[in-house]
């Protein structure tokens, strides 16, 4: 077993380093190549990794992080507190080990050579090896999503019960590989670090449900791995909302005991309060329905003997545990933002509005407009049932339901009382059950997930994958016949499920390219040589990252969302892109002390599908000034008289912001 986790994990990690390369030939693009080959929010985060490394000391480059003017100019943040940075904090001091060690030692850590681009391009230099930070990274997201594949293994195996199951469970991951992970054309993004602690996570809840009476050790194991789920992801706090949203549906339905529901909740918190602390107090935590809600469950939990003096068990108490945590959730999740004066969330709650109502605003079709936060394309389910992915999770769920209604149905004739404070609550006749109950409420749940948002399909299908390994089990196919017959038959849904499963590996491998943007390159060449180095920078927020990473000029806005204040500061660098005149504008960017702004045709033109470009997205917010002509439009044509045109090539064009704007702010 131990042999097929140790190849789990170096097939994986080679298999995602070589379509990253494929991809982009990461190993002979130029330093400056790597950076803006990290778009968008991923060169963000990257930037603070090279803060630390390039800094003279590793204290001196975290408390560079931890007193950052450059991300929000004028304003100085922790950026630990605000980006979830942890993951580069930790890889920077380990880089700066591995230099240090090698160098002492005088073994090489990289090979580099000049590459020679053609076109009458000038040659750039390129690094391979450990000792490049950029390679160096990606490395390590790597080997930490390669070992996730171990874990995929073992969590298999434990569920299932059986070897086999594990080998279905990896097979179908790599089946549904561009289904059920991005971590190959993305490494940085904060979902690269965090998933496969969620994974540990959820393998070690498994045990503990499984388990009579689980040892200390295994609740502080959930604890650790439930903080380094945490710690590296905003959105973690979401995932952990339907976690113990399944789990108290278990509870509720009898199949996990009040004093085990009670010390998981417990785990949660202590987690939660730990997390809270090493952020630095972030408010969102604390005023997340995730928080609110382990509070209201632990309540709903200890008042469990007073609600059945009052209501007779079954149906009745059943509802009235869910309505009052619904209630008691939403309830205080509003009263904690009254009282830490915190939105930074608002923008969730606005996206989910606009799922089931017409509601519309500037920061809701911000997402909406995007194609990953909208509705589950059909294409999906599709590709899911090519590779049986769906027909095997159907089946399975349809075997765990019926059992589960059956045991309801017993319930609710005989009445069985029970002890609430046993860990088994509904008694033998559930043991060994609860983990399949939340296994199959936890995939509902990120099915509802994957359905109103499409990116959070990266939960639902490796959940999905988990989950075909029971067709192994013998407590639900036992009945197929003995265990040749029962082997046979998963060996030949494995033999239909690769048919197609090759055919998606091999579209995958296909996929050769070169990382190549000239335009940007020659723009952050332009701003390194030609502006001075406190120059404050504004515009997309994509290639504010870029600026901010391969310049350390300063930027006024940035693609992390998750910040009230930054959303508003966003809204006013985007007012370019609506049909304002050119003097609001300008006076809203010296406002914000901003020197140039970076212009890009492609935002005022580009539109994903009707509402969505960006002048009709601020038609929404500014419907005074629809149709007008854009500004951005007037100003790809003439800038003057509001702005002054420093640079243009055939993506950007660079206007400088009268210097009245050091005035003015």
């Amino acid at each position: 077993m131990w042999v097929k986790v140790q190849l789990d994990v170096s097939l994986s990690a080679h298999h995602l380093s070589q379509l990253f390369e494929n991809d982009r030939h990461f190993s002979h693009l130029s330093t400056l190549e790597k950076e803006m080959a990290f778009r968008t929010e991923m060169g963000l985060y990257y930037s603070y990794y090279k803060t630390i490394i390039e800094a003279p000391s590793f204290l001196g480059g975290l408390h560079a992080i931890m007193n950052d003017q450059l991300t929000e100019y004028p304003l100085v943040i922790n950026t630990l507190k605000r980006f979830n940075l942890y993951p580069e904090v930790v890889l920077a001091s380990w880089y700066r080990i591995y230099t240090g060690v090698m160098g002492y030692f005088g073994v090489p850590t990289k090979m580099c050579w000049s590459i020679n681009r053609g076109e009458g391009l000038t040659p750039v230099d390129s690094c391979e090896g450990m000792g490049d930070p950029a390679y160096f990274y990606v490395t390590c997201v790597f080997l930490l999503n390669g070992a996730m594949m171990s874990l995929f293994f073992l969590y298999g195996v434990y569920l299932s019960g059986s070897r086999l199951g594990g080998i279905v469970t990896t097979l179908c991951f790599f089946f549904n590989h561009g289904e059920s992970t991005r971590v190959m054309w993305t490494p940085p993004l904060r979902e690269s670090f965090a998933y496969p602690f969620l994974i540990l996570q959820m393998l070690l809840l498994t045990f503990i449900l499984r388990k009579r009476n689980p040892s200390r050790t295994a609740m502080v194991a959930l604890g650790v791995s439930n903080l380094c789920f945490m710690l590296p992801w905003q959105f973690a706090q979401f995932v952990l909302l339907t976690q113990v949203a399944s789990l108290f549906a278990s509870y509720i339905l009898g199949y996990l005991g009040a004093a085990k529901m009670q010390s998981i909740l417990v785990t949660h918190m202590v987690t939660l309060a730990v997390c809270f602390l090493l952020m630095f107090g972030n408010a969102m935590l604390l005023t997340s329905f995730y928080a609110s809600s382990l509070v209201s469950i632990w309540v709903i939990v200890a008042l469990r003997h007073r609600l059945a003096g009052v209501f007779r068990s079954g149906v009745v108490t059943w509802v009235t545990q869910v309505l009052g945590w619904v209630g008691l959730t939403v309830l205080l999740k509003l009263l904690l933002s009254a009282i830490l004066c915190a939105s930074d969330d608002a923008h969730i709650s606005g996206l989910i509005k606009s799922k089931f109502t017409s509601y519309r605003d500037f920061h809701t079709l911000m997402y909406t407009c995007a194609a990953e936060f909208d509705f589950l394309e059909l294409e999906t389910p599709l590709r899911y049932l090519k590779t049986l992915l769906l027909p095997v999770n159907l089946l399975v769920v349809a075997v765990i339901a019926r059992r589960t209604i059956q045991d309801v149905l017993r319930f609710l004739r005989d009445g069985v009382k029970t002890d609430d404070d046993d860990d088994e609550a509904a008694g033998p006749e559930t043991s060994g059950k609860a983990e399949l109950v939340y296994h199959s409420l936890q995939l509902a749940a990120f099915a509802v997930l994957a359905v109103l948002i499409m990116r959070l399909k990266l939960f639902l299908t490796p959940h999905m994958c988990i989950m075909a390994s029971l067709i192994c089990s013998k407590q639900l196919f036992g009945w197929i016949g003995e265990r040749f017959k029962h082997q046979t038959a998963v060996f030949a849904v494995l033999a239909i499920m690769a048919v197609q499963g090759v055919a998606n590996l091999q579209v995958q491998w296909a996929i050769i390219g070169e990382f190549s943007n000239l335009p940007q390159e020659e723009l952050l060449d332009w701003i390194q040589g030609n502006t001075q180095s406190d120059a404050v920078f504004a515009g997309a927020m994509p290639t504010m990252a870029s600026v901010k990473l391969s310049t350390g000029r300063p930027i006024v806005n940035h693609p992390h969302y998750e910040d009230a204040g930054l959303r508003e500061r966003t809204k006013l660098v985007y007012s370019m892109y609506s049909r304002m005149p050119g003097e609001t504008v300008k006076r809203k960017l010296m406002a914000l002390g901003v020197d140039f702004f970076v212009l890009e045709d492609s935002w005022c033109t580009r539109r994903t599908r009707p509402g969505c470009s960006m002048p009709e997205i601020w038609d929404i917010e500014d419907p005074q000034n629809v149709g007008r002509t854009p500004l951005c439009t007037q100003m790809s044509r003439n800038s003057r008289p509001h702005f002054t045109t420093v640079f243009s090539n055939d993506i950007y064009k660079v206007l400088k912001v009268p210097k009245a704007s050091r005035d003015v702010r």
